[in-house]
C-alpha cells in the first residue's frame, strides 16, 4: 500500500501563509514589512477557500502568497531595516541613560539605504515606467501643496515640488500637452510622451485639512518610490531634448526680477526663476542636438522619395503628414499671443498651459518672481481677470476670463472671446475625456467643440441670439422659402393641377347628364306611393271630395365630389426604417437560444440610455427657457 496522504500538507493550505506567520520567518517588525512590502510591490491576497488556506480556521485573517514571502527573504534591503530596528533600540536607549553626545552621533551616524536596484526590477524599461507614472505625478502633486506634518517626512515635500516642476519644464519644452479639464477635485492634465498617454491630476493651490482617516505614514511610503522614479524619469526626458539636468536658466540675467529689485536671497534666485514656469531653460551645446535634427532631416527626405515613387503606402503616408501638420499647428496655438495675468488669476496653471503651446506670458513684478513684462506694454494680445470690474482697461487687448485659455486647448482652436468677457456668463465647460457612445445624449456645446475640432465653422453663441430669432420677420422666411423652389418644379407642378381639374370637371358633367336623364323617365312607384293611391281610391268611394295630390319628391341621389388629390411622393427614410425593423426582427428570431438573455440585457441597456437622453434633452430645454425668462427679464429692467 501507498503513503497515506496528511491533511494540510499541499494545496491552497502551503500556497499560502498569514501575516504573522510572515512576520516570524522574516524577522521585521510590521511597520518594516508593511514597508518592505509597498517598496517591492507585494500586496495581500484572498484565498479561494479560506477553510483549506487557513488549515481548518475560517476566521477573518490576511494572506499572503507563500513564494513573495520567499522572495523578500532574499531581499538586501531586509538587512537594512533589521539595522534600522537595532538603531531605534540604540538611541531610545542612550535618550533613557540622558547621553546626549551618543544620541547625536547615533542620529549622524543614521542607516540608509537606495531604490535603484528596486525600480530597475519593477520597470525593465523606460516605457514601463511611462506607462506607471500617473500615480506618481498626482501623489507628488498633492505632497507639493501638503504643510508639514509630524506624521510624515517633512524632507519629501520641496523634494516633490521640485520634481513636479522640473516634469512641467519638459512638458513646456515638448510641447506634448493635449487636454486640459477643471473639474472639482482639481485640474486634470493629459500629455503625449513618446507614444504613451500619461494624465495626472494637481489639486488646487488652496488650503484644506488634511483628513485623519488617512494614515500619512504608508503613504510617505508610496510617496518615496515614486519621488526616486520621477527623478530617473526627468534624467531620461531631460537628456531626449538636449536639456541640462538640473535645469538652469538660459542666460543668467534671467536670475534677478524685472526691474532689477532683488525679492529674495541670492542662492534662492535661480530656484525661483525656474520656479516660476516663464523662461527657457540651458541647453547642451555638445552636438547631441544636431545630429539627431541631421537623421530626422534625412529620414524626413527618404519619406518623401517613398511618396514621390508612388507606392501603396502613399496614402497612409499622406494621411500621417496630415495629422503631423495639423497637430504642429495645434502645438502652436497661442503663438503670437501675448498674455498677462492679473493678481486674482491662477497663475501656475495658466502660466504652464499657455507656455505649452508657445504663447507669452507675464504678470504684476510683486505678485512673483520671475516678471518679463509690465502690464503698461502695449503688445499684450489678452489680459486674463476674474473680476467683473477692471479699474483701468486698455483698447489694444481683450480682455477674458481665465476659462477661455482651457477651452482653446480643448476645442484646438482659438474659440471666440465674446462669450468670455468680465462679467458675462460663461458657457459650460466640457471634459474632453468624455465619450459619448451610439445612443447617448450629447450636449450641443459638445457638438459645437468637436466641429471645430474637424475644422468647420460654428456660430458663436451670444445671449442675444434667441431674441435676434424671435423678432426674424415672417414674410422674410416666406420669402426665402420661396425662392428656394426651381422655377421648372413651380411650371411642371401648374401644368400638373390643370390637368386634373379638367379630369374632375368632366367626370362631375356626366354624373349630372345620368341624372337628368333619370328624371325624365320616371320611375317605378314606391310603398309610399302606392299607399297614397289606395286612400284615394278609399276617399272617392266614400263621396269626399279627392284632396290635391302631393307632388312626389325626387330624391336626387348624392353626387360624388372628386377633390383635387396630389402627388404622393415615396418616402424614402420612412421605407428604410420599415426595411431595417423587418430586418432586425428577422435576425431576432434567428438569435441561439442561450444567446438570447444577453441579447435582451443590450436591448434593455439600450432603452435605459435612450430614456437617460430624453430625459436629459428635456431637462436643457427647461434650462434654456429658464435662461431666456432670466434674460427677458433683465432686458427690462
Amino acid at each position: 500500500m501507498g503513503r497515506e496522504k496528511k491533511k494540510y500538507n499541499s494545496g491552497q493550505a502551503t500556497t499560502y501563509v498569514t501575516r504573522s506567520s510572515a512576520l516570524r520567518r522574516l524577522q521585521l517588525h510590521l511597520v518594516d514589512f508593511r514597508k518592505i512590502c509597498i517598496l517591492k510591490g507585494i500586496y495581500p491576497v484572498q484565498p479561494s477557500n479560506l477553510k483549506k488556506a487557513g488549515r481548518g480556521n475560517t476566521a477573518p485573517r490576511t494572506y499572503f502568497r507563500l513564494k513573495d514571502i520567499k522572495f523578500l527573504a532574499h531581499e538586501p534591503l531586509i538587512w537594512t531595516l533589521r539595522k534600522y530596528k537595532t538603531h531605534r533600540k540604540k538611541v531610545k536607549k542612550a535618550a533613557g541613560r540622558g547621553d546626549r553626545r551618543k544620541v547625536y552621533k547615533l542620529t549622524r551616524n543614521k542607516p540608509f539605504y537606495k531604490l535603484d536596484h528596486i525600480l530597475k526590477e519593477r520597470y525593465p524599461t523606460f516605457v514601463d515606467a511611462l506607462r506607471d507614472l500617473d500615480d506618481p505625478l498626482t501623489l507628488c502633486s498633492s505632497f507639493a501643496i501638503m504643510r508639514k506634518n509630524s506624521n510624515m517626512n517633512g524632507d519629501l515635500l520641496p523634494i516633490c515640488r521640485r520634481l513636479l516642476l522640473e516634469f512641467m519644464h519638459f512638458i513646456v519644452a515638448s510641447r506634448s500637452l493635449r487636454k486640459v479639464f477643471l473639474s472639482i477635485k482639481g485640474i486634470y492634465y493629459q500629455a503625449d510622451i513618446q507614444g504613451q498617454t500619461v494624465t495626472w491630476l494637481t489639486p488646487y493651490n488652496l488650503g484644506f485639512e488634511i483628513p485623519k482617516d488617512i494614515d500619512l505614514k504608508i503613504i510617505s511610503i508610496f510617496t518615496e518610490v515614486y519621488v526616486n522614479l520621477l527623478g530617473f524619469v526627468n534624467f531620461k526626458l531631460y537628456h531626449s531634448l538636449n536639456l541640462q539636468y538640473p535645469p538652469t536658466l538660459f542666460s543668467a540675467s534671467t536670475a534677478h526680477s524685472l526691474d532689477g529689485v532683488k525679492y529674495c536671497q541670492e542662492h534662492e534666485g535661480v530656484s525661483e526663476r525656474v520656479a516660476c514656469l516663464a523662461h527657457d531653460l540651458a541647453r547642451d551645446t555638445t552636438g547631441i542636438g544636431a545630429d539627431a535634427a541631421s537623421i530626422d532631416d534625412s529620414r524626413t527626405a527618404e519619406d518623401e522619395e517613398l511618396l514621390a515613387e508612388g507606392s501603396e503606402d502613399a496614402e497612409a503616408y499622406k494621411k500621417m503628414r496630415e495629422e503631423e501638420t495639423k497637430m504642429k499647428k495645434f502645438q502652436k496655438l497661442f503663438e503670437g499671443c501675448k498674455f498677462f495675468i492679473s493678481r486674482e488669476a491662477p497663475r501656475e496653471a495658466l502660466t504652464f498651459v499657455i507656455r505649452c503651446f508657445g504663447g507669452k506670458i507675464s504678470w504684476e513684478k510683486t505678485l512673483y518672481i520671475g516678471a518679463t513684462f509690465n502690464e503698461d506694454d502695449e503688445t499684450i494680445t489678452h489680459q486674463i481677470v476674474d473680476r467683473p470690474n477692471q479699474e483701468k482697461r486698455f483698447l489694444s487687448r481683450y480682455y477674458i476670463q481665465p476659462q477661455w485659455v482651457f477651452d482653446c486647448i480643448n476645442a484646438r482652436i482659438l474659440v471666440p472671446v465674446e462669450d468670455y468677457f468680465p462679467g458675462a456668463e460663461l458657457p459650460p465647460h466640457l471634459s474632453p475625456f468624455a465619450k459619448e457612445g451610439e445612443g447617448e445624449y450629447m450636449p450641443p456645446e459638445r457638438k459645437d467643440m468637436l466641429a471645430r475640432i474637424q475644422g468647420k465653422k460654428v456660430p458663436s453663441a451670444s445671449p442675444l441670439d434667441d431674441d435676434e430669432d424671435e423678432l426674424v420677420d415672417d414674410a422674410a422666411v416666406l420669402g426665402q422659402e420661396e425662392e428656394a423652389f426651381d422655377e421648372d418644379d413651380l411650371k411642371g407642378e401648374s401644368m400638373l393641377q390643370a390637368a386634373e381639374q379638367r379630369h374632375i370637371d368632366e367626370i362631375n358633367r356626366r354624373m349630372e347628364e345620368e341624372e337628368g336623364k333619370q328624371g325624365g323617365e320616371g320611375g317605378e312607384p314606391t310603398r309610399d306611393d302606392e299607399g297614397d293611391q289606395e286612400k284615394g281610391e278609399a276617399g272617392g268611394e266614400e263621396g269626399e271630395t279627392p284632396k290635391k295630390k302631393k307632388k312626389k319628391k325626387k330624391r336626387k341621389p348624392k353626387t360624388l365630389r372628386v377633390a383635387p388629390g396630389q402627388i404622393e411622393k415615396p418616402d424614402k427614410e420612412a421605407e428604410e426604417k420599415l426595411q431595417a425593423k423587418q430586418e432586425l426582427k428577422l435576425r431576432e428570431m434567428m438569435i441561439k437560444k442561450k444567446d438570447r438573455y444577453t441579447y435582451r440585457n443590450i436591448k434593455a441597456k439600450e432603452q435605459r440610455m435612450a430614456s437617460k437622453r430624453r430625459r436629459l434633452e428635456v431637462r436643457r430645454e427647461k434650462y434654456e427657457e429658464e435662461r431666456k425668462r432670466e434674460r427677458s427679464q433683465r432686458v427690462e429692467k
